[in-house]
């Protein structure tokens, strides 16, 4: 039966020539049979009815007809891939462009036109290269530029006005173009009408502009760093940063503002994907903290959960603004939760992404504080050598005075007997330990405490102190130095430093030497 139809429907055409509404109607009835219906499609090719339509829609003098013929050849090529690959011509993109140029041809005839060059190079490399070659995607970036002015847009009808339709139909036919396949030759034409896309979002953030604008440059910038660092150099990623900040204070964010910002956050995340280095321009718009505000939304699906946490991912990658923005609003617990309550696999690798971003962040913040430090650390160090320094001279005159009172102590026991004075015996082992701790002088608490008995002869003691005293006093350091000495000593030890000394606790004459041992105890 279906192929009776189109048998009869061929004829049809070929017959009603002087009955353009006739043959409107033919051809209507035709696309309504082959859409998705690639047996159909198929047929129709094989017994020459492709062809015949594509010959009406170049030859007929009635518009109608051309409308039809061409929105009915659009629906045979998406339907089949062989009629595709046969149409494939560049006499057909030829005979488009002469449509899109003629000063005749009707807004509702160049968006026919445009619609059949997007199925032609939709999922094909051919395609895409016949568009380049006839000059056919320079004649859809014209249009993208011209069919709507920024200054004198009227979108009060929305969808149902037919300039705003040409113009959505080549943003779409651009997307074709450059992607599935990738095409860099054709991305790095497209990329001339950035500064137009960019005052588009710089003026306007109604979702009928916003999202053909964005599959465009999230499609034309993919993958390509050549083209991602030219947006970048016009001020494009700053419109879009922009854009996602007016749309999250939208109103507390309706569910149209919120499903318009993940389409901003996809084509933001196209534009640093492949060069994270440039994601340092988004930290003075917060842009990591919006991310997260919209990642809390609950109206939100798991790929569009994905698409937030990749976008987050790519920000903080190497850059330390973003990376300290993320923690600073509780995005690494946000990225544990995730992780920890999903069954997603893909929404559990993004995480991962963010949380190694985390780990290589806090490696990298860890060794910036070292480096911040160093100089202090020096600092500190050299004043910490000074102070030893101090401490060094300090057990240097402890030991000058130590050598003359085991001196003068062995010139006395040797006469201790006519002179009457009773030296303790344990002042050996002191004397012993006290040099046992001259070979640490960093530990001053060590110092022993030597006590002696009772001197018999208090007319030796002036003798006795004077000869110990004589040395020190001459060569004792200056007043701020030795405050420096027992500053240090006392940091170290907690308490209050004492000289070591050999005569204490004198029984007799205190008064007399009381003067003379001040200084020695300082």
């Amino acid at each position: 039966d279906m192929k009776t139809d189109l048998n009869l429907l061929l004829e049809c055409l070929k017959y009603q020539m002087d009955c353009p509404l006739s043959q409107k109607e033919a051809l209507i009835t035709i696309h309504s049979i082959c859409q998705q219906n690639s047996a159909a499609s198929e047929y129709l090719r094989d017994m020459g009815g492709l062809l015949f339509i594509s010959d009406l829609a170049k030859s007929s003098v009635h518009c109608m007809v051309r409308e039809a013929a061409l929105f009915t050849l659009g629906i045979i090529i998406e339907s089949n891939v062989y009629c595709q690959q046969t149409l494939c011509t560049s006499a057909l993109f030829e005979d488009l462009i002469l449509f899109l140029i003629k000063k005749d041809s009707g807004v509702n005839l160049k968006r026919m036109s445009v619609y059949v060059i997007l199925v032609l190079v939709s999922n094909n490399k051919n395609g895409q290269t016949y568009v380049r070659d006839t000059g056919c995607i320079s004649l859809l970036l014209q249009l993208f530029r011209t069919t709507l002015s920024t200054s004198e847009k009227d979108l009060s009808e929305g969808n149902a006005d037919p300039c705003y339709q040409l113009w959505s139909s080549v943003c779409s036919t651009l997307c074709a173009c450059v992607n599935n396949p990738q095409n860099e030759d054709n991305q790095n034409i497209c990329c001339s009408v950035f500064p137009y896309a960019k005052e588009w979002l710089e003026s306007c953030t109604e979702p009928e502009i916003v999202r053909p604008i964005c599959s465009f440059l999230g499609l034309t910038v993919a993958n390509n760093s050549y083209v991602q660092k030219y947006f970048v150099s016009i001020g494009g990623l700053d419109a879009l940063a922009k854009v996602l900040l007016e749309l999250m204070h939208d109103s507390c964010l309706s569910h149209s503002s919120t499903k318009l910002a993940v389409v901003v956050t996809k084509t933001l995340d196209a534009c640093i994907a492949n060069n994270s280095a440039v994601a340092v321009v988004l930290a003075k718009y917060h842009t990591v903290s919006e991310l997260l505000k919209l990642l809390s939304n609950e109206t939100l699906d798991t790929g569009e959960k994905v698409s937030i946490i990749l976008t987050i991912g790519h920000c903080t990658e190497v850059c330390e603004a973003n990376q300290c923005e993320l923690l600073q609003n509780n995005g690494l617990p946000l990225m544990i939760q995730v992780l920890t309550e999903s069954q997603d696999e893909e929404l559990i690798k993004a995480a991962t992404f963010v949380l190694q971003n985390c780990k290589q962040m806090t490696e990298q913040l860890s060794l910036k504080l070292c480096d911040d430090t160093l100089n202090v650390n020096n600092a500190e160090e050299l004043d910490v050598q000074v102070r030893k320094r101090c401490l060094q001279d300090y057990w240097k005159k402890a030991k000058e005075i130590l050598h003359r009172i085991n001196a003068i102590e062995k010139e006395h026991d040797e006469g201790r007997v006519q002179g009457g004075i009773f030296v303790d015996e344990s002042s050996v082992a002191n004397s012993e330990a006290l040099k046992s701790h001259e070979v640490n002088p960093a530990a001053p608490n060590m110092l022993i405490e030597r006590r002696h008995k009772e001197v018999s002869c208090p007319q030796l003691i002036p003798k006795l102190t004077a000869q110990v005293l004589a040395p020190l006093v001459n060569s004792a350091p200056q007043k701020n130095e030795t405050v420096n000495m027992v500053d240090a000593a006392s940091a170290r030890q907690g308490g209050q430093v004492n000289v070591p000394w050999s005569v204490n606790e004198l029984q007799t004459n205190r008064h007399i030497i009381n003067e003379k041992t001040a200084c020695v105890k300082k």
